[in-house]
């Protein structure tokens, strides 16, 4: 009976044995398969963009000549178009559109995305106009004068009103270390301001909203919007010696994102703004622009705990997160 019972074990073993092995040999058939089919696809993209920007450089090429020749190479008035005038136009248009849909309540296809139920539904009007007027001094008062040394700086190098546009490749890397830049730029400098002194003098402003909207995204304190909003924004294209277009586009796209981060709306294919409404929600969580910062430091934990958190993602469907992934209903007392 021993013996048989050591035969029916080992008989056992190979046939896990024989299971795991084929476990495996399935895996890596799927896996090569998917990794082939992968590397595939992206062979095939990766030809299409490359044909589509050589079809299209030739057009942004040419407007940016003409656009040279119209400021007839003037290159302060250039840099202010660029770096002042392009980003601006970007915030307000973005942040006109929200601020109907704060005051109205409509068109429902923006509220019924928002974050925060019952906040800011209508937003307070007075709050609004404080929070107006005090991001118009700032882009007046602070941003543009900083555009002064930092168009010495870009003189310096040289490359910022070459004729000849940088290449998409290249654009991309320097959008990719304009972002790292930020990145620890904003996080360190927005821990800073969380210091109990400096919070209250300083960024205990940006925090009167709770509950936020876009353009509350530089509604702050003079020296904040120096030290956490702007420097972190312009050093990166001052290391790189960024061409004008590069700055416009990176200037637009900074002010749109942390637009967004702040809306109070969780809108459909855009990026999730749930990481920072958290912030404005808890004060002592989520300092950063990506998450990386705060991922390695632990000032994310809590925010990892929450409903907002699974919500934390880009929304591919038209079914607002706060209906699919509500809030867990309080218990009664």
């Amino acid at each position: 009976m021993k013996r048989d019972s050591g035969y029916s074990t080992m008989a056992a073993q190979q046939k896990q044995e024989e299971k795991l092995w084929d476990a495996v040999k399935t895996s890596a058939i799927v896996l090569g398969t998917g990794l082939l089919i992968f590397t595939a696809f992206m062979n095939s993209a990766s030809w299409c963009v490359q044909k589509i920007w050589e079809t299209s450089g030739n057009f942004w090429q040419t407007a940016w000549l003409n656009l040279y020749n119209l400021f007839e190479g003037k290159e302060w008035s250039l840099f202010l178009f660029g770096a002042a005038l392009v980003p601006a136009l970007a915030f307000w248009c973005f942040n006109g559109i929200l601020m109907v849909a704060d005051v109205t309540g409509k068109p429902t296809f923006i509220t019924r995305y928002r974050i925060q139920l019952g906040k800011n539904d209508p937003v307070d009007t007075k709050k609004l106009r404080q929070a107006i007027y005090t991001a118009l001094f700032n882009q007046f008062f602070i941003s543009l004068p900083m555009l002064v040394p930092m168009f010495h700086v870009m003189k310096w190098w040289g490359n910022t009103f070459s004729k000849e546009l940088p290449t998409f490749q290249w654009f991309l890397v320097e959008l990719s270390i304009f972002t790292v830049t930020e990145e620890i730029l904003f996080y360190y400098s927005h821990r800073l301001v969380h210091l109990p002194l400096l919070y209250k003098h300083i960024h205990k402003k940006h925090h009167e909203w709770t509950a936020p909207i876009g353009v509350v995204s530089i509604y702050a304190h003079p020296l904040e919007h120096i030290l956490s909003n702007t420097l972190p924004v312009m050093t990166g294209p001052m290391i790189m010696g960024s061409h004008i277009v590069s700055i416009a586009a990176w200037f637009s796209l900074a002010l749109v994102t942390t637009s967004i981060s702040h809306c109070g709306y969780h809108l459909p294919f855009l990026p999730s703004p749930e990481f920072h409404d958290f912030h404005h929600l808890k004060f002592n969580q989520c300092y950063g622009v990506l998450g990386v910062l705060d991922y390695l430091h632990g000032t994310d934990t809590v925010f990892r705990q929450t409903k907002a958190y699974e919500r934390h993602r880009v929304l591919l469907s038209l079914t607002p997160l706060s209906e699919s992934i509500p809030e867990t209903p309080k218990r009664a007392e």
